[in-house]
């Protein structure tokens, strides 16, 4: 990532706002499961620490240093990279999860290949963004541009169609998309 790290910025304010939709994230990652969960762009680990006791392992993968130091090394496995080229074998993980963070990346269509690249036949990968489609959401993508965040959103209907295969499901509530691919 170059530029400025908006993220390192606010890394310790971020880690400090629990995720809410732990239930959820476990329903629609068919969680619990032996094995390991990969976070793409999982930052400080605030989502993976609300679902840890679900899966052997979890993966931080995040291209924010200043969002990687505020993660709880004792409970969860940092790595620095991005998402449009993961540093992992394919089919090593069981799960896949990227909250909040598609919308962030350069290429959408690499960072879906690769996830999908890692998930292990069987595995469930689960895209949480929030719904471009509503009111909120479009004012908080102004917002970014704004912060020159280069963020870019997509509708649930355009991250489907970014996964050629695996069954897919959408699911939309309260302003959040949650895309769902079984590989």
């Amino acid at each position: 990532m170059s530029g400025f790290d908006h993220f390192g910025v606010i890394a310790p304010l971020y880690a400090r706002v629990a995720y809410s939709k732990a239930a959820v994230m476990r329903e629609l990652a068919d969680l619990p499961v032996s094995g390991r969960l990969l976070d793409v762009g999982g930052g400080t680990g605030r989502v993976s620490s609300a679902i840890r006791d679900l899966v052997n392992e979890v993966v931080i993968a995040d291209v924010s240093f200043g969002m990687l130091k505020e993660s709880p090394r004792s409970q969860l496995d940092p790595i620095c990279g991005g998402s449009e080229s993961l540093p992992f074998a394919d089919n090593s993980f069981e799960r896949v999860i990227m909250v909040d963070t598609l919308h962030h990346v350069i290429h959408h269509a690499d960072s879906a290949r690769e996830m999908f690249r890692v998930l292990k036949p069987g595995g469930v990968l689960v895209i949480e963004e929030p719904d471009i489609r509503t009111f909120g959401v479009k004012l908080i993508a102004l917002a970014e541009k704004l912060l020159l965040m280069r963020s870019h959103f997509l509708e649930p209907d355009q991250i489907v169609k970014l996964f050629p295969d695996g069954e897919k499901t959408i699911k939309a509530e309260d302003g959040n998309a949650w895309i769902i691919v079984k590989k």
